[in-house]
């Protein structure tokens, strides 16, 4: 039996899934952090990213999102695109979300994931995964994800999809300010933590930076908001791999607060 891999993610997925821990700072992209945020989407929305890993085009990697609101909860897809024409990986994800009242929400994602290698064929398996966001007050809020539970696996070799959970929690310090911080543990791997920060200035621009302990990765991006378009640059530094440039941009309204 092979150990646990993990498929190539986005090494942006911090700067956007620790949002989902807020309801002033939150987007569509936060659904990428913890299911459940997208159930409190209140208009169509979609976003688009890019990022070259570590300045290498056979490690260029692409996501995009959308969700839609309704009366019997919300409903998203995720997609992601890894790799190049001799080796890529892809995920498509379905989102349902939907809020338990004021103070819980919750999601599932159903996902399908494919690995193409020239001269070797396609392999494909499923996942499931599920989240739960508390709102313990008007600025406080703590989450639960659970990711591919039972293991999904690829193929006759039977190599495994890894088993993934997570724990979160963001404070509104104000309408301005945001902290967050999640710890996540992948199956045969240490324990990382991600933490980062969100400012937005009293005009259209806003800055967002943080850290991943398990490689000592330091991320950030400045963006700037229209009412319904928002685009942001996006870069994160590995001491020993380098610079990943990216680029990450929003249709829709890209501001949602509590009511």
């Amino acid at each position: 039996m092979t150990a646990a891999q993990t498929l190539l993610q986005p090494l942006q997925s911090p700067y956007t899934g620790l949002m989902a821990y807020s309801t002033q700072q939150s987007e569509i992209f936060s659904v990428t952090g913890n299911p459940a945020s997208l159930a409190r989407l209140k208009i169509i929305a979609a976003g688009i990213s890019a990022e070259r890993r570590f300045l290498l085009n056979e490690l260029n990697a692409y996501q995009a999102v959308a969700g839609l609101p309704t009366a019997s909860g919300n409903f998203g897809i995720v997609t992601n695109y890894s790799g190049f024409s001799s080796y890529n990986e892809t995920k498509m994800g379905l989102v349902y979300a939907r809020s338990l009242g004021k103070k819980i929400d919750i999601g599932a994602q159903f996902n399908y994931h494919g690995i193409s290698i020239a001269g070797y064929g396609n392999a494909s398996t499923v996942s499931a995964e599920a989240g739960a966001i508390m709102h313990l007050a008007d600025n406080l809020h703590a989450g639960l994800r659970v990711t591919n539970p039972v293991g999904g696996k690829f193929g006759k070799d039977n190599e495994k999809l890894p088993f993934i959970y997570s724990a979160g929690v963001g404070y509104d310090a104000s309408d301005r300010f945001f902290i967050a911080a999640e710890i996540v543990k992948e199956e045969n791997k240490p324990v990382t933590i991600n933490a980062g920060f969100q400012y937005r200035l009293p005009a259209l621009l806003h800055f967002r930076a943080g850290v991943s302990s398990a490689t000592s990765q330091v991320w950030g991006g400045a963006g700037i908001r229209l009412p319904s378009f928002r685009i942001d640059l996006i870069s994160s530094y590995h001491p020993q791999l380098g610079l990943t440039p990216g680029l990450l941009i929003l249709f829709g309204k890209t501001e949602r607060k509590n009511e």
